[in-house]
């Protein structure tokens, strides 16, 4: 069996098989990674949530520790004491604040968990003493709706915390509560979310690492998806347009998840007077920097996919690439997997066997003279080489960081210039106030909410007055749950919910039917809120279903009549839908109002990027590194990028989900994205290339100067008059030709023609990004 390709091969034979033709390398391959013979592989339907991932991931255990803390308020109340109305009540508060338990450094989760709790006690106590009161109740549930509403203008935890407020004041208008019973209510609902509190914070004082392994193990997956989508530009059967589309959406996500590894791990690190020896906290700050270097590697690692294509229709290059980037994806999941389970991972996948494919179709091509014929061609082919070897070598590196016994030193070092790479939210009085407007999204979220609960309360007073708010609760509990600030995520999660709720009540009815033990019913109970939490993120329509279970089960402990109770609760969850559905039509803030805004920020962290890139490596000497604070200058301006980049897809996508007549620009806008991402990948391509180039160097100034003035104008909107084309100035070639005496160096040369062709694929794209701003004509 051939193990390999080696350079001395003669074609078209291999010395490891001398009956095989080198050709058939390619099926050797594909069968060793899976693929079936139509060239489909399984790692493009491989997953995120197969079932060892999700059992050891940052979902489940966060769905476990949620439920636990959740549930055993009840359990203990109720089943040991014979408490219902206590236990219930302790169990709302511990549930509520479990909504605001997210990944995140301890300090910040103690003051979120227990500022939530306070809140909650308060909503608790306002709420309990207007139930008595309809038109109190009015007043109470209108505005509470509007002012935790407008907690999401202060990110996302805040509206979490928010949103959590909101359900709790919901559940607690379920019945009519005595005014001298309020406070005992208030503070039984304090004393389950300060037990919550207590609980989560405590477990993860001792599971830090466990919790810092999962969010840089997510960080993993995404990035081995993203891998999996690149792999697809060397499948020529794939339409190029479709794969940037896929392409565009991983890329969101990898930002999303390193935002959020980031911001748990550069925040749990300790100073550099802290223990150094900490071996675990050195290999977790060696993966995390790892896996960013990875990505970063990765995205540079972008060409003329069309001239590739091209050139190499015949040949086997595209073939090995595309086996060769498929097989890294595997490698970095199983990496990802391995630190989830706290074991060194092991390198079970080999690649040497496509380097050396393509080390061999390379001298092919030398031999042929193809540098010569076709240089814009060979230089793609060797720059893509180089990058998926350094790739390979940044896995090698994540598999030997796995291990705290094989990972290199690390400083821990935290300066306080590293918390410019975090997010950071804002409370504050003057952003609340300002936005008091009706041009604000958050207002216009905050008024649809009121206006679904106004809705609800007037019907429940009406319509639905025998049975008053035990109805009331449930339809507001669905608007609440499917009203987001946002049109597009509001219409999906309207039919997830809708649908899941009713599927999870034909579910219950027949667990209802066949299992008669309390205990296996409680059991299930149980197993639906941890998955009902663990799916919140990843599968809303699960979450809906097995929430729905959870609550019915719950409620047939309390009430006998659950075969009624379910029919009712499933056609409250149609009317909340319903409402939810109407209500997002009024005051809609559509996504093509902020699209110039988004656009004319990603555009200007491209040219921020590539100005910084050409400051840090512009005239550095030979094998030498950019002093720290350039290098720290030039990392944020790389993330800068991607966080655009990431708002900018992200609303596009959402764009795309609304009404055909809110779309607007589309084909423009989609190009910009395709553009954007490709500038982006270019400057991290051409960084260190610069170092080849003097100090000064009046071609290259020419050329910069024509990339950057193309940019500029397209952040004005300035109309597309030709900007002096970077093809006329023909930088390919006129940049390698320099007078300085290194140009004699063979490897100098080399990289003058590599930074020439990559310049020239970034001036076209600079060109192309004004051409589709000027056409966009968004609104301002």
């Amino acid at each position: 069996m051939c193990r390999g390709v080696t350079p001395c091969c003669r074609p078209p034979w291999c010395p490891h098989c001398v009956s095989t033709p080198v050709h058939d390398h390619k099926h050797t391959a594909s069968r060793r990674l899976g693929h079936s013979p139509n060239g489909r592989s399984k790692l493009m339907d491989y997953t995120p949530l197969t079932i060892r991932k999700f059992i050891y991931s940052g979902h489940f255990y966060s769905g476990l520790r949620r439920a636990i803390g959740g549930l055993l308020p009840a359990l203990v109340l109720v089943g040991i004491f014979d408490l219902p109305l206590y236990g219930l009540t302790a169990s709302f508060g511990a549930l509520c604040v479990s909504i605001a338990d997210q990944p995140g450094p301890l300090r910040h989760r103690t003051n979120e968990l227990f500022g939530c709790a306070l809140l909650s006690c308060l909503v608790v106590g306002i709420t309990a003493l207007a139930t008595s009161y309809g038109w109190l109740l009015w007043i109470a549930v209108i505005g509470q709706c509007i002012l935790f509403s407008l907690f999401t203008a202060f990110g996302r935890q805040a509206g979490l915390i928010g949103f959590a407020c909101l359900i709790i004041m919901t559940l607690t208008m379920h019945t009519q509560i005595p005014p001298n019973e309020a406070g005992q209510h208030a503070l039984l609902t304090l004393a389950g979310g300060l037990w919550y509190a207590a609980f989560a914070l405590t477990i993860s004082h001792f599971q830090w690492h466990r919790e810092e392994r999962q969010a840089i193990a997510l960080c993993m997956f995404t990035t081995a998806d993203y891998l999996e989508a690149k792999s697809r530009f060397y499948d020529a059967r794939l339409d190029i347009d479709e794969c940037y589309r896929n392409l565009i959406e991983r890329q969101a996500a990898v930002v999303e998840q390193q935002q959020a590894a980031r911001n748990v791990v550069l925040r749990g690190l300790p100073r550099a007077s802290a223990n150094a020896d900490d071996a675990r906290r050195v290999m977790l700050f060696n993966l995390f920097i790892s896996v960013i270097d990875l990505h970063e590697t990765v995205v540079a690692v972008h060409t003329d996919y069309g001239l590739l294509r091209r050139s190499f229709q015949d040949s086997d290059v595209l073939i090995f690439m595309r086996d060769l980037v498929r097989k890294a994806s595997k490698e970095v999941e199983d990496i990802g997997l391995a630190l989830t389970q706290n074991r060194p991972s092991r390198q079970e996948i080999s690649t040497k066997a496509e380097l050396r494919a393509l080390e061999y179709e390379i001298e092919l091509l030398k031999s042929r003279d193809f540098p010569n014929t076709d240089p814009d061609a060979y230089a793609a082919l060797i720059s893509t080489f180089r990058r998926l070897r350094n790739s390979l070598r940044i896995i090698d590196r994540l598999h030997a960081n796995t291990d705290p016994k094989k990972a290199t030193t690390a400083l821990l070092d935290v300066k306080a210039s590293f918390e410019r790479f975090l997010s950071h939210e804002t409370v504050t009085a003057g952003l609340l106030w300002s936005n008091l407007r009706l041009s604000s999204p958050n207002m216009r979220h905050a008024l649809r909410v009121a206006l679904a609960a106004a809705i609800v309360m007037t019907m429940a007073g009406t319509i639905l007055e025998k049975h008053h708010l035990e109805h009331a609760y449930w339809i507001l509990l669905t608007a609440l749950i499917i009203l987001k600030p946002g049109f597009s995520l509001s219409k999906q999660r309207n039919v997830q919910r809708l649908v899941g709720t009713l599927v999870g009540c034909v579910i219950t009815i027949g667990i209802l039917l066949s299992v008669h033990s309390p205990l296996a019913l409680l059991g299930i109970m149980v197993v639906s809120s941890i998955m009902a939490n663990s799916l919140a993120i990843l599968n809303f329509f699960g979450s809906s279903v097995f929430t729905t279970a959870f609550a019915l089960i719950g409620l047939h402990f309390l009430s006998p009549g659950w075969l009624s109770l379910t029919g009712e609760r499933a056609l409250d969850t149609v009317l909340g839908s319903a409402i939810a559905f109407l209500c997002s039509y009024f005051l809609p803030y559509w996504e093509f109002r902020q699209m110039r805004k988004l656009l004319a920020a990603a555009i200007t962290a491209n040219r921020n990027y590539l100005e910084r890139a050409v400051n840090t490596f512009r005239g550095l000497a030979p094998d030498a590194k950019p002093s720290p604070s350039q290098d720290l200058e030039y990392r944020l301006a790389r993330s800068q990028v991607h966080t655009a980049y990431a708002n900018f897809a992200s609303a596009f996508y959402r764009m795309m989900q609304e009404p055909r007549s809110k779309q607007v620009a589309v084909a423009e806008l989609n190009n910009l994205l395709i553009q954007t991402h490709v500038f982006a990948s270019q400057v991290t391509a051409i960084a260190p290339l610069l170092s080849a180039v003097p100090a000064t160097s009046p071609k290259l100034e020419a050329a910069l100067s024509s990339i950057l003035d193309n940019l500029r104008a397209a952040e004005a909107g300035a109309p597309a008059s030709p900007i002096r084309s970077f093809d006329a100035l023909e930088a390919d070639k006129e940049v390698s030709r320099t007078d300085d005496t290194t140009a004699d160096n063979p490897a100098v040369r080399h990289e003058l023609q590599q930074l020439g062709f990559q310049l020239k694929l970034l001036a076209r794209s600079a060109e192309l990004i004004r051409q589709d701003a000027s056409a966009a004509r968004l609104p301002g």
